[in-house]
């Protein structure tokens, strides 16, 4: 299994392999090692993630691992081919365009992989396994309302 995660003490991104084997996960920026919990993985072949290693949260999510902003040129490339194809007056080469790009959206969805991603820390797990469902609006608000109020609470001090 392959985590991606920002470091909590210098907020480096940091890539590890075979996580599943290692007792700490350390930044190779400022060498600070997060140890792994005990209970982070459930028994079984292969290991299956219970949980986050980076941070103490429980709530992960299954998503594509591809990356959004990628995605969201395509659209935004389509939609301007198919102004312009608009302008003059092409109505079958416009629909063309929209269809062509739907067609790749599609694609793409049924190609790329899954992923596992933490709500609160962001962490993304390649190659892991577990029960965790789709992503989920009330958490995803849950967590950003919450690092909003820490964020809050250490500018403006006791």
């Amino acid at each position: 299994m392959r985590i991606t995660y920002a470091c909590p003490a210098c907020h480096a991104t940091a890539t590890r392999d075979g996580v599943e084997s290692l007792p700490a996960l350390e930044c190779p920026a400022c060498g600070t090692k997060v140890a792994v919990p005990s209970d982070a993985f459930a028994a079984g072949t292969p290991p299956r993630l219970r949980r986050c290693l980076v941070c103490p949260s429980t709530e992960l999510f299954v998503r594509k691992d591809f990356p959004q902003r990628v995605g969201l040129g395509i659209v935004v490339a389509g939609l301007a081919a198919s102004c312009v194809a608009w302008a003059f007056r092409e109505l079958v080469i416009t629909f063309g365009i929209l269809f062509g790009t739907a067609l790749v959206d599609v694609v793409l969805y049924l190609v790329m992989p899954d992923c596992l991603s933490c709500y609160r820390c962001g962490a993304r797990y390649r190659g892991a396994g577990g029960g965790f469902g789709g992503f989920d609006l009330e958490t995803h608000e849950k967590h950003r309302q919450q690092a909003a109020r820490l964020r809050a609470g250490a500018h403006h001090g006791p």
